[in-house]
């Protein structure tokens, strides 16, 4: 008999919570379980491979791909040997005749048989495709790319960041997938710890989440919106995190249950990413920060602004961590071309109307650090500095200066802080009303929009740094059309002096006028 999303919920109410019904493969046939999913609003790929496939990190010469068997994503255990041989396959071409890569891994139940293959002596600045085989089946095929070696004319990238599934259908990276771009970074909140809601057109598969089999389902649930899967395997990922793959605000934290939480939450993290170890930390104490080049002309510093920050009101108080910092700054001291930081918070500051900040969690509740490591880079020399935002549900376009609380301080780079793939803004009222304060209590602010959802694409040359917001129309409705909102152009050796060319007819909550900018 067909279980629809009416009976599920039935059946949960009985049992007392939504997370009583799980496991589903220990109540459910496979069918029931494929319609429980769909009932969420979760579709997948054929068995083993139901979560995709997907490539990050690439480099000149290496990319590391990535897949999971999971032949009932939503099930707490499953049904598979400790471990299982996965072959995988890298060429030139769709058909994959023209192999340039090739092996055997072990997908293994300690690992959640999550497969990662680090792919070396591939050829810079390339195009590749790949594809999985295990258990008598081949997954989808994936697509990627190496990082150039030398000199590049042109990169062309997109970010996103803010995807909480109930919230809406991920249309903005159905997009993605269609762009033409060399890579995505995904700028933090890939997931949402939260429980059950209602009055959404999909749903979280259970309460909120504390544990690795807990943090693995919901990360299989995430992983069955096919636009997601989508983008994976049209584009290799640089990935950082921010709060909600753990939980929401968990600044300075250090009791053992939490912990427990923490490294819980980074290995299911880790078992669902594209993600390239770093050193020999293990999993799940993982460095996440590191540097990528494209070519000469992108300096890419991706950075970890959640594992090593303590409370924001000690003495001693970072964001970055003492080892983390020394590292970024040892970085910037060789940066050439564009320098351009992934940010997973609002590095400007952000005022509001009663005199202090909206938010201590992000880079305002660390303002020593915070001036201190832009006044280094001012003095370094950095020229050139874009740094691409998530987490703030809104768009924001910010000149940077080392001292925000200065007015004379020297603008010296440029912020873009980009709208949510689907998780809440503060609503139109709020954003309409708020627009034109934030503007008056923030010069180093140039615009601002808060009612649209969707991710931004960066086109990068010797000359010119051009953002493109698009935006969709509603994320209520999974055809909905992606258009452009506006565009900024950069130039370079001009910071603090774009142009905004508007190609969307609704106005800005707020945009500063041309004669009031530098």
């Amino acid at each position: 008999m067909p279980l629809n999303r009416r009976d599920l919920l039935r059946s949960a109410a009985v049992a007392g919570a939504l997370g009583a019904v799980w496991p589903l493969s220990a109540q459910l046939s496979p069918a029931q379980a494929l319609e429980a999913a769909q009932a969420l609003g979760a579709s997948y790929d054929p068995a083993p491979f139901t979560l995709g496939v997907a490539s990050g990190d690439p480099l000149q010469h290496s990319v590391s791909l990535w897949t999971r068997l999971a032949p009932e994503p939503l099930a707490d255990e499953q049904q598979l040997p400790d471990a299982v041989p996965v072959r995988w396959v890298v060429a030139t071409d769709r058909e994959l005749r023209r192999k340039v890569a090739s092996g055997t891994v072990a997908a293994t139940a300690a690992q959640g048989h999550s497969v990662h293959v680090d792919v070396h002596g591939l050829e810079p600045g390339r195009r590749y495709y790949y594809a999985f085989s295990a258990l008598g089946r081949t997954s989808r095929l994936g697509r990627t790319r190496t990082a150039p070696a030398r000199h590049v004319d042109r990169v062309r990238f997109a970010t996103a960041n803010c995807q909480h599934f109930a919230h809406g259908y991920y249309t903005a990276l159905r997009g993605i997938a269609h762009e033409d771009v060399d890579f995505v970074i995904h700028l933090g909140d890939y997931i949402y710890e939260n429980g059950t809601y209602s009055g959404t057109p999909r749903d979280h598969e259970g309460p909120a989440v504390f544990d690795l089999v807990s943090y693995r389902r919901r990360h299989a649930l995430y992983k069955g919106d096919p636009d997601l899967r989508a983008a994976h395997a049209a584009h290799p990922w640089y990935l950082t995190w921010d709060n909600h793959e753990v939980q929401g605000y968990y600044d300075g934290r250090d009791d053992a249950a939490f912990l427990a939480r923490r490294d819980a939450a980074y290995q299911a993290w880790y078992e669902h990413m594209p993600h390239r170890m770093v050193g020999s930390d293990p999993v799940p104490q993982q460095q996440i920060y590191r540097r990528r080049n494209w070519g000469d002309l992108l300096d890419l510093t991706v950075l970890d602004l959640r594992q090593y920050r303590n409370r924001a009101d000690r003495a001693d108080s970072t964001i970055l961590g003492a080892k983390q910092r020394d590292w970024l700054l040892d970085q910037a001291r060789s940066a050439r071309g564009w320098h351009c930081w992934a940010n997973s918070i609002m590095l400007s500051k952000l005022d509001n109307p009663g005199g202090d900040y909206y938010y201590d969690m992000q880079w305002d509740g660390y303002r020593a650090e915070r001036t201190e490591v832009l006044s280094e880079l001012h003095g370094l020399g950095v020229e050139d500095f874009v740094v691409v935002t998530g987490d703030w549900h809104s768009a924001f376009v910010d000149d940077i200066r080392p001292d925000f609380e200065n007015p004379d301080s020297p603008v010296i780079g440029t912020e873009f802080t980009a709208h949510s793939v689907t998780s809440d803004s503060y609503g139109p009222e709020w954003n309409a009303a708020r627009g034109p304060e934030i503007g008056r209590l923030n010069p180093h602010l140039q615009y601002f929009e808060g009612d649209r959802y969707g991710y931004d694409v960066h086109e990068v040359t010797a000359r010119r740094w051009t953002t493109e917001m698009r935006v969709i129309a509603d994320r209520l409705d999974p055809a909905a059309r992606v258009t452009t909102l506006t565009k900024f152009h950069v130039d370079r050796g001009r910071v603090g002096a774009y142009e905004d060319k508007r190609t969307a007819t609704s106005p800005a909550q707020y945009r500063r006028p041309a004669a009031d900018r530098p």
